[in-house]
């Protein structure tokens, strides 16, 4: 799913205009970058839990050549699905076997 696919789906399922559900996804974008880049986390209670972590600096390699490189520092992002998600994607896998 893309966002316009989600937009699509959010203005059906929220009984609103495309344009708001537009806003509404790119509201969230906004909040949720904010909040990660200051390093705090994010708890959507049943759904899951955004959180920052730093990765160190690392040894790696250019995948055209070969060659060795160092890989900077940075900060990712993981996500760890909540149970009520878990069991709400669990239980539709089922039916489709």
């Amino acid at each position: 799913m893309n966002k316009y696919d989600l937009t699509r789906k959010l203005s059906a399922e929220m009984d609103i205009t495309q344009q708001e559900a537009l806003r509404f996804i790119d509201s969230l974008g906004k909040v949720i970058t904010e909040t990660l880049s200051k390093k705090n986390d994010i708890a959507l209670q049943g759904f899951g839990v955004l959180e920052p972590w730093k990765q160190s600096e690392r040894l790696g390699r250019n995948p055209k050549n070969g060659t060795p490189c160092m890989i900077r520092e940075r900060v990712s992002v993981k996500f760890r699905p909540g149970k009520f998600l878990l069991d709400t994607i669990n239980k539709k896998s089922e039916k489709l076997k």
